[in-house]
């Protein structure tokens, strides 16, 4: 019933990115090197399904051997199975014992599912997904790894009532906190990887990224991004941490009052750990926002168990929940 294609050129990544509607770019799959990418076509040579493998630069979990499973999209539902036969036996001839997806590759690119709606609309930068995706992966055997929230502060008046001791704290050690420089923008964000690759080191699923592609990850985004919304923590000239939002464009593009900005990323050194930076910074990027009009925030897509959704706890509420999935290899669904 379905034709598996293998993506071996030019030809087969142009239908690859364009397949069961959900287009990538060819540039961005090309960084992401994925070590097999293949898509399903129906009996009209439609391609209604696709996803990409990686096995040889992954981490390890538990003792596991761990194989990605990513750029996953379909748009007929009995491709399903099919899909995931052909990608979990390649995974477990590869010697893979666990798939985690969907996963583009690593845990700076594009993963996770939105598994809880809640009331909000999408927002700017947000990874977004059918409704039924979820399901898909729960019917071919997988079960949830981690999970993942975002939440809203709808008042920013409301200061943190730590903030005068934090920065009277962080004030007596050095650290001076300040906006980004668009004349030193590059300069910056490579500061800004340095930093990255030691802060999240331990996370979950961690693996490195080049300077190259953390600065290809930001191209994209350059334009819109507010100098003012991103904050650089120093202490004698070192970078040790920093904290980054941006206007929800969305809310622009549908018509309605962009009164939201998204506070996507924020870094502590872990040699600065435990003085309150990481505060420090939530509060004085809120103030940042409230600053330039803003009169909600969105704290995007942090770990349950992350310091960052500790933080974003004194203040906002959970709007959205997503979900990274894993399957035993060998097991029957």
């Amino acid at each position: 019933m379905y034709r598996t294609v293998v993506v071996t050129g030019p030809e087969e990544l142009t239908r690859f990115c364009a397949a069961a509607g959900n287009p990538l770019r060819p540039d961005a799959v090309a960084r992401q090197a994925p070590d097999f990418s293949y898509l399903l076509d129906n009996t009209a040579g439609q391609a209604v399904a696709r996803c990409s493998l990686w096995w040889r630069q992954t981490p390890d979990h538990e003792g596991h051997r761990v194989g990605y499973v990513g750029h996953y999209a379909v748009a007929d539902a009995a491709a399903v199975p099919p899909l995931f036969d052909v990608g979990l036996e390649r995974l477990a001839a590869e010697g893979c014992t666990i798939a985690v997806g969907p996963m583009d590759g690593n845990t700076w690119q594009r993963y996770r599912l939105l598994t809880e709606r809640g009331n909000e609309p999408p927002f700017f930068l947000e990874p977004d997904n059918p409704d039924e995706w979820p399901g898909q992966f729960t019917a071919a055997g997988f079960t949830s790894l981690a999970q993942y929230c975002s939440a809203l502060n709808s008042d920013l008046t409301a200061e943190d009532p730590r903030l005068p001791a934090l920065e009277r704290k962080t004030g007596e050690l050095g650290i001076t906190v300040k906006a980004l420089r668009p004349e030193r923008f590059d300069e910056e964000m490579r500061r800004v990887h340095v930093l990255s690759l030691v802060s999240f080191c331990d996370n979950f699923l961690y693996t490195p990224i080049s300077e190259a592609d953390f600065l290809a990850q930001y191209a994209p985004i350059r334009p819109y991004m507010r100098p003012d919304l991103v904050l650089l923590a120093e202490r004698a000239g070192e970078l040790i941490g920093f904290i980054f939002a941006i206007p929800n464009l969305l809310q622009a593009q549908a018509g309605r009052p962009m009164d939201t900005a998204i506070i996507k990323t924020m870094a502590v050194h872990p040699a600065h750990g435990g003085v309150g930076l990481g505060s420090l910074l939530m509060a004085r990027c809120q103030q940042a926002v409230r600053a330039a009009g803003f009169t909600r925030a969105i704290h995007a897509l942090f770990h349950v168990d992350n310091r960052s959704g500790r933080i974003s706890g004194h203040t906002a509420r959970v709007i959205r929940r997503y979900t990274l999935f894993a399957r035993t290899l060998g097991d029957q669904p």
